[in-house]
């Protein structure tokens, strides 16, 4: 298995091939892997040509080949990148907390943009995003319970069966699942106890698809 300079150097000088059809320079090879010297790379170098992943040019100056790639990573490539994706899953950003959303009888959705909450940067990658809690339980049956906090991601358009959060006569907001037939819009609760509720579609703007659930145990 390749060290994690020479992985790293294996890899910089393919790209640049691809991209430019030269080997890159010293100089870049130095600043690719962070070596001071240019000894360090003629010795990484020499040691991927030793392994048969690249071979020197004759006739011309520092002209490289790649003859392959490795099908194995470094460990402590490895190592690095689950560092990285570990930090990201526990890094948090805030977001705005917009009040209460029903999920029995809908209930209006009051914006405050002074409260925020901390969610997992994962959560929120792409796009815009605000919180709501959760009351009632007519979700329950997709895992959606009283008291949850539901992250939803900004949306006026959702597909059937998405969970969305559907702004019913301008003025009461509710979760559910999204269903579109062509005269109507169906607003379907996951739980048996409650029942679809139909309304035109001009009765019924999309404001956002849910992305995730946060529950405190206490």
């Amino acid at each position: 298995m390749l060290t994690e300079k020479q992985y790293k150097l294996l890899l910089f000088i393919n790209k640049v091939l691809k991209e430019t059809g030269c080997s890159p320079s010293f100089d870049e090879m130095k600043d690719a892997v962070g070596l001071k010297s240019k000894s360090g790379i003629h010795a990484l170098i020499e040691a991927l040509e030793e392994r048969n992943f690249i071979r020197k040019l004759p006739h011309k100056a520092r002209a490289l080949e790649v003859l392959r790639l490795p099908k194995l990573k470094p460990s402590a490539i490895i190592e690095e990148e689950k560092k990285r994706e570990q930090a990201l899953q526990f890094s948090a950003v805030e977001i705005p907390l917009y009040g209460k959303i029903a999920a029995g009888t809908p209930i209006e959705a009051i914006a405050n943009e002074n409260e925020k909450i901390a969610v997992p940067l994962d959560m929120v990658a792409k796009g815009q995003f605000y919180a709501l809690t959760v009351e009632g339980d007519s979700m329950v049956e997709a895992g959606i319970l009283d008291g949850d906090t539901a992250i939803i991601r900004k949306a006026e358009n959702a597909n059937n069966g998405e969970i969305v959060v559907a702004l019913v006569d301008d003025c009461e907001a509710t979760l559910k699942v999204l269903k579109k037939e062509k005269d109507e819009i169906l607003l379907i609760p996951r739980n048996s106890s409650y029942e679809t509720r139909h309304f035109s579609p001009e009765r019924v703007k999309i404001q956002g698809i849910l992305s995730g659930i946060i529950r405190n145990y206490h």
